[in-house]
């Protein structure tokens, strides 16, 4: 009998002590509830979402307060996201939600800094005749230089863009080695199987406090050729491209004026100007090849197709061509 009592003792502590044991809880950190901010990096006055999710506590069951610069602008269960107006230039905006759990309110604070940022684009060999008022466009295999110009205020003074540090992707892929301090520019070569590149750059204080980003896409264009009239007077008369139904009279010089080509430098051994006459290869002066010298003969007339197909020996597709019917 003792010994029955006392194993029934036994359980019967086993018991209390399981009951009165405390449970362990894990309860939910901070770093459990994730904030989005779309778009990481907002122009002034530009419209910025913030979202929380978390994948430890359901959201939708709790109240959630949001206060902009200390001021509470909304409140109610569930409410996980925020939209507001990123401040001017120079000014930042403190936005705080606070998550009301079970185990505690927990907060949350993103700091909205604007920022401007600017990229401009340019052929770096891209060939342009003498005195061309337009922008010389991108082909494919040519040098392209992207510059950003970040305009990102701290307090009243604008930070200088040598001083920060960039942060460079070519079609969405780091490149590490167009990145760095100072690296205000980034520089690459257009793939001819491409036509278009996707570059994108953050420029960021050393200090990481402030940052701005921006992307651009970068199409590139076909070159062409274009026939002037080239006059032993006057040189060459730009006012008007020739086209078909040119009339030639005595004898003329038609000048052969590429657009965009590159190399910039046409004169170079490994640009070959391949010119036609009604399909016949007729030769010009290595020194002159963008010249043609025609002709007509006395008691002639018809029509001739006038052909020029410039060719580079270093590039697979590299050249242009281009071809007009002349009367005479």
């Amino acid at each position: 009998m003792k010994f029955r009592f006392f194993l029934i003792t036994s359980i019967s502590l086993l018991a209390l002590f399981a009951i009165i044991l405390p449970i362990e809880t894990s309860a939910v950190s901070s770093s459990s509830i994730l904030v989005s901010v779309v778009p990481e990096n907002p122009a002034p006055g530009e419209s910025v979402s913030i979202s929380l999710n978390s994948y430890a506590s359901n959201l939708d069951s709790v109240l959630i307060s949001w206060s902009v610069d200390g001021k509470n602008v909304l409140s109610g269960i569930g409410k996980k996201s925020f939209s507001l107006d990123a401040p001017k230039a120079g000014a930042e905006t403190s936005v705080i939600a606070s998550i009301s759990l079970p185990d505690g309110t927990i907060d949350k604070r993103v700091t909205i800094r604007p920022s401007v940022m600017v990229l401009l684009t340019q052929a770096n060999d891209s060939h342009v005749p003498p005195f061309y008022r337009g922008k010389a466009l991108i082909t494919p295999g040519s040098e392209v230089k992207v510059v950003a110009m970040p305009e990102i205020k701290n307090g009243s003074q604008i930070v200088n863009s040598k001083n920060m540090v960039y942060a460079w992707k070519k079609n969405y892929t780091n490149n590490v080695d167009g990145s760095g301090y100072g690296k205000n520019y980034f520089l690459y070569i257009d793939d001819y199987l491409e036509d278009m590149s996707t570059i994108s750059v953050t420029a960021s204080t050393t200090d990481q406090k402030y940052s701005s980003a921006s992307s651009i896409d970068v199409r590139t264009a076909e070159p062409k050729i274009l026939f002037y009239k080239n006059d032993p007077t006057l040189g060459t008369l730009w006012e008007h491209a020739l086209t078909d139904g040119y009339k030639i009279v005595g004898s003329d010089v038609i000048e052969a004026v590429p657009y965009y080509i590159s190399p910039k430098e046409i004169r170079i051994p490994s640009l070959t100007f391949n010119w036609f006459i009604n399909d016949y290869q007729i030769a010009v002066p290595s020194y002159k090849k963008n010249i043609m010298p025609l002709a007509v003969q006395e008691g002639t007339s018809g029509t001739s197709t006038i052909k020029l197909k410039i060719e580079d020996s270093d590039k697979i597709f590299g050249g242009a061509s281009k071809e007009i019917n002349v009367q005479f």
